[in-house]
């Protein structure tokens, strides 16, 4: 996949950003804790290089959530939309619903299937799982 300039905003349009690069390890996470922040049965988030990302309005309607141990999360304190994750500061990936348009990602993994809602109904052999967040080969 080659770099591509992509847009993306929180619901409310408040808030919007650019990216150009690629998208890298998509995935969808459906631990407790996302499905509480995206309101879903699991988020879906691709990490970023951060250097090729940039604020286009709204960043003064920004909210920082702390979740653990330095990482958090931004959000729209207009609509509530989750824009991206937070890593040390800096923006680490964006979260694949607010992107505009058709942005050239697949997910490759779907994470903490172990504990995942009752309810939730993935799809066999399609994409790779895992009952935690996996560890590096």
């Amino acid at each position: 996949m080659a770099n591509t300039m992509m847009t993306g905003e929180c619901f409310c349009g408040g808030v919007k950003y650019r990216y150009s690069g690629k998208l890298m390890n998509a995935r969808s996470c459906h631990c407790s804790r996302c499905r509480k922040a995206f309101s879903s049965a699991a988020s879906a988030y691709a990490e970023i290089d951060q250097t090729r990302f940039e604020w286009l309005a709204g960043e003064n309607l920004l909210t920082y959530y702390p979740s653990n141990k330095d990482w958090g999360k931004y959000f729209c304190r207009t609509c509530g939309s989750t824009l991206c994750g937070v890593y040390q500061g800096e923006v680490h990936g964006v979260t694949l619903g607010c992107l505009n348009g058709e942005p050239d990602v697949t997910l490759q993994m779907h994470i903490f299937v172990g504990s995942k809602a009752a309810w939730d109904e993935l799809p066999r052999g399609e994409v790779r799982q895992f009952d935690s967040y996996p560890q590096p080969d």
